[in-house]
């Protein structure tokens, strides 16, 4: 197995920090971190790998536009007013 010790116990934690690693959401510093254990950890590698292929999966699958009516009718609902014809 890989070598988790600079995490803690890799579990709910490796993918939260994977998941803000992928999303951009590190410090500098944490960024920092979290590459290095990507690269000497094979369980997080291998996470960070498979999150990886299903969010390509999911960009590639989710090319559709939302309806203009759609994002009116949303728009009307957060700005409390009610939508024009929907």
């Amino acid at each position: 197995m890989g070598d988790c010790h600079s995490l803690g116990d890799c579990s709910d934690e490796r993918i939260v920090r994977i998941y803000e690693y992928l999303d951009g959401a590190l410090s500098r510093e944490d960024l920092g971190d979290i590459k290095s254990h990507l690269d000497t950890c094979t369980d997080c590698s291998d996470e960070y790998d498979l999150e990886c292929v299903i969010r390509s999966v999911v960009k590639r699958s989710c090319k559709e536009a939302a309806p203009e009516t759609l994002k009116a009718a949303i728009l009307a609902r957060l700005h409390g007013s009610s939508p024009a014809a929907v």
